[in-house]
């Protein structure tokens, strides 16, 4: 697990990498593109043109032993790693953390990490992907949530863009009901759809809040994150003060606590809150 700037959770942990949502504002995408994609007959830095190869496993005097599987998941291809794929250049030993770039990939080395992290901490799980993307297997979510079970001493908090497969995975019995487990929607506007269930924690990630949001978040979740969009983007949404106004009315008379994340600390001045759901609760 990884400490991390995201400031309503300690750590990330990346299991699973790579998306195919396409949002124009990704960062991880970014990410991804300046540290993955090696060239693996020489060991080069390529950017991300990775994703667009056909991949071959190797093992030489370049790399160390590793084991990949790249295949079709619902029309889409997606990668498995067995190990990290290391590259030895000189007397330097290099971690590729994205050697698809951002194609979906499923780091099965990295399970343990949480169980060997002793200290609790919350966890936003898949900070690099959509883990409920409609190309991801069942099989690599239910070895992500094994994982997570087996080191309880940690608070996990999932997120999507695609609700609809929590609500699948419930109707199968499949979307576990820990106490320490944690289920986001990721809307940007209120047309978006969401996940609320009597039985599992859940919450409302808008960010980057790109429109107001007229309808109330009542009955919709057990907390709200809020952020604007950063970076340079051309055409970036810069957020009205009344957009955030509104949503915080709408939580307050429910009882739902807020968080704003640092990027609109300055918008809102002396109302910038950061409230967590646990601490009323735990």
């Amino acid at each position: 697990m990884n400490s991390t700037r995201i400031d309503w959770c300690d750590a990330t942990w990346n299991p699973v990498t790579g998306c195919l949502h396409g949002c124009p504002y990704c960062y991880a995408r970014g990410i991804a593109r300046r540290f993955g994609g090696w060239d693996y007959s020489s060991g080069h830095v390529r950017g991300n043109a990775s994703a667009d190869k056909t991949f071959i496993c190797l093992t030489s005097e370049t790399f160390r032993s590793w084991r990949c599987k790249v295949y079709l998941s619902n029309g889409q291809k997606i990668a498995e790693l067995e190990n990290a794929y290391i590259v030895e250049r000189g007397n330097k030993t290099i971690k590729a953390p994205y050697p698809f770039g951002f194609v979906p990939t499923f780091h099965r080395y990295r399970l343990r990490e949480p169980e060997a992290t002793k200290t609790p901490k919350t966890v936003f799980v898949g900070s690099m992907t959509d883990l409920f993307g409609d190309w991801v297997p069942d099989e690599w979510i239910q070895e992500v949530f094994a994982a997570c079970a087996a080191a309880p001493q940690h608070r996990y908090l999932f997120l999507t863009k695609n609700p609809e497969r929590y609500v699948m995975m419930g109707e199968l019995g499949l979307l576990p009901e820990h106490k320490n487990f944690w289920y986001g929607t990721t809307v940007t506007d209120d047309e978006a759809p969401l996940f609320w269930s009597e039985l599992h924690n859940t919450f409302l990630s808008i960010e980057p809040i790109l429109a107001p949001f007229i309808g109330s978040v009542r009955n919709k979740a057990d907390w709200v994150i809020i952020g604007a969009e950063t970076g340079n983007r051309k055409g970036k949404v810069i957020p009205r003060r009344e957009w955030i106004d509104n949503i915080v009315a709408n939580c307050r008379e429910a009882g739902i606590p807020v968080f704003m994340k640092e990027s609109l600390r300055g918008l809102m001045g002396s109302e910038f809150v950061q409230e967590y759901p646990w601490e009323r609760t735990e």
